[in-house]
C-alpha cells in the first residue's frame, strides 16, 4: 500500500494567517464514487469536479440551521450521517489543485506529541526511575530491616556498611530506609575508619507518629510527573486503568489536555504522592500503555498549560500526483489552514450542540433548557423519555425532575 507521512506542529496560540479564502474543494458525489468508506478524506479541489468560485456567487451558501426550512432537520441529517457541508465547513485558504486520500485508516496513522509550556515536544525516552528510588539496599539488608521494624525491639539496630564513601550514596541509603521502613530512624557512625548507617527504632513522638507521615520524604516534591504513552485509548480511559491498578481515585491525577482515542499519543501526567517505583512497576502489566521519564515536582498539572500538540499524520491511498502533493504541502507551510471545529464538536443527537451553544451566548436560558429537555427521536432510557414528555407538556422543570431516579438528580436549584 502506498502512503505518505507528513508532520506539523499546531500551536495553541498561533496567530491566524491572512489569506484569501477559496471555496471547499470536492463534492460529495465524487467522494461516493471514490470509496464507500466513511473515513475522513483529504478532498480534491474544484478543478477536480467541485464547484468553481463563480458558482459560489450564483448559489448562496446555507448553514446547517437553514436546511431545516427546506425540510431536512438536524435529526434527518444524523440518520444519513452528518457531513462537513452540513455544518458549514466549506472553505480552503488556497485555490491550488488538491488531492484525495484517507486519514486515520489505522490508529497508528495519527501520532500526537504534547508540547509542554516550556515549548518542548514531549517524548517517552526513559523508563528508569530517579536515582533516589534505585534499589540501594540488598535483599539481605531489607530482610534485616523488615525484622527490626516488625519486632520493635528498642535495643536492636541494623548496621549497613557504606562501601562507596560519598555523601550522595549515604543520602540514598538514608532515604531508602525511611521510605521503605516507616518508623525507623537512621544515623551515620564511623568505626575503625569505616562508615556505617545505623537503623534503629524512633523514640518518643516519632515512634508514635502514624507510619504514613514517615512515608513521603520532606525534600521530595509531592507530585510524581511522568510521560504517558498510549495506543488506541483516550486519556480518561488510561487514567481509569492507572487508578484501578494503583487503587486511587482518578482525581489524584492531573494533566494539561485530553488526547484522541484513535491515535498514538504522548503526554505529561502528574499524580499525588505515588512513587516512581510503583508507577514503573505497572509497565510489566499494562496493555497499550507505557510510563516513563519520572521526576518529582511540587505542583500538579493544569488543563490548558500546554503550548500545543505536534502531529504526525499518515495519508493513505493518495490519488494526486507528486506535484499536487508538493503544492498542497507548500501551501500548508506558507499560509496554514482554516482551523475549523472538528465534527465531534457538533454532537450525535437530534439536538445539535451548536444550537445550545448559540442560545447560551445569547443568554437565552429558557431556550437552552428547552433544547436540552425537549423530546427527541431515537432510543433513550425510559426515565429520560418520561422526563422529556413532562417538560413538553408542563414546561415545569421541577415536575420534569421528579421523573428522574433519585440517583440521577445532582442538585435542586431555584
Amino acid at each position: 500500500m502506498f502512503f505518505m507521512s507528513y508532520s506539523l506542529a499546531l500551536m495553541a496560540e498561533s496567530e491566524p494567517v491572512p489569506a484569501q479564502i477559496g471555496e471547499k474543494r470536492g463534492c460529495p458525489e465524487d467522494e461516493q464514487e471514490d470509496t464507500p468508506s466513511k473515513k475522513p478524506r483529504v478532498e480534491k479541489d474544484h478543478k477536480n469536479g467541485g464547484h468553481s468560485l463563480k458558482d459560489e456567487e450564483e448559489e448562496p451558501e446555507c448553514e446547517a440551521g437553514d436546511r431545516e426550512e427546506d425540510g431536512e432537520t438536524f435529526a434527518d441529517m444524523m440518520k444519513h450521517g452528518l457531513t462537513e457541508l452540513d455544518v458549514g465547513i466549506l472553505k480552503y485558504v488556497s485555490d491550488h489543485k488538491g488531492f484525495s486520500g484517507i486519514l486515520k485508516e489505522r490508529y497508528s496513522d495519527f501520532v500526537v506529541h504534547e508540547i509542554n509550556k516550556q515549548g518542548k515536544i514531549v517524548h517517552l525516552d526513559d523508563l528508569s526511575i530517579p536515582a533516589e528510588e534505585s534499589d540501594v539496599l540488598t535483599e539481605e539488608q531489607k530482610k534485616q530491616l523488615g525484622e527490626l521494624q516488625l519486632f520493635k525491639n528498642k535495643e536492636d539496630n541494623v548496621s549497613i556498611e557504606v562501601m562507596d564513601d560519598t555523601k550522595e550514596k549515604r543520602t540514598l541509603v538514608h532515604k531508602a530506609i525511611k521510605t521503605q521502613f516507616p518508623g525507623l530512624e537512621t544515623k551515620t557512625e564511623e568505626r575503625d575508619g569505616r562508615k556505617f548507617i545505623v537503623a534503629y527504632h524512633a523514640a518518643g513522638k516519632k515512634a508514635l507518629a502514624a507510619p504514613r507521615k514517615h512515608f513521603w520524604p520532606k525534600n521530595r516534591g509531592s507530585f510524581c510527573h511522568f510521560v504517558l504513552y498510549k495506543e488506541n485509548k483516550d486519556t480518561m480511559d488510561a487514567i481509569n486503568v492507572l487508578s484501578k491498578f494503583l487503587r486511587l481515585r482518578p482525581n489524584m491525577f492531573s494533566y494539561m489536555g485530553t488526547k484522541d482515542k484513535r491515535a498514538i499519543t504522548v503526554q505529561e501526567i502528574a499524580v499525588l504522592k505515588i512513587t516512581a517505583e510503583r508507577l514503573a512497576h505497572l509497565n510489566k502489566c499494562l496493555m497499550n500503555l507505557k510510563l516513563g521519564n519520572f521526576c518529582y515536582k511540587n505542583h500538579p498539572l493544569k488543563l490548558g498549560e500546554l503550548q500545543g500538540n505536534h502531529f504526525t499524520v499518515v495519508i493513505r491511498n493518495i490519488s494526486g500526483t507528486d506535484e499536487q502533493v508538493h503544492q498542497a504541502l507548500t501551501s500548508l507551510k506558507q499560509t496554514g489552514f482554516i482551523n475549523y471545529y472538528g465534527m465531534q464538536r457538533f454532537g450525535t443527537t437530534a439536538v445539535p450542540t451548536q444550537q445550545v451553544g448559540r442560545a447560551i451566548l445569547r443568554n437565552d436560558w429558557k431556550e437552552v433548557v428547552d433544547l436540552i429537555l425537549k423530546p427527541r427521536p431515537g432510543a433513550e432510557k425510559e426515565f429520560l423519555v418520561r422526563c422529556r414528555e413532562e417538560w413538553a407538556k408542563t414546561q415545569d422543570p421541577e415536575a420534569a425532575l421528579k421523573k428522574l431516579p433519585n440517583k440521577r438528580c445532582i442538585i435542586f436549584s431555584k
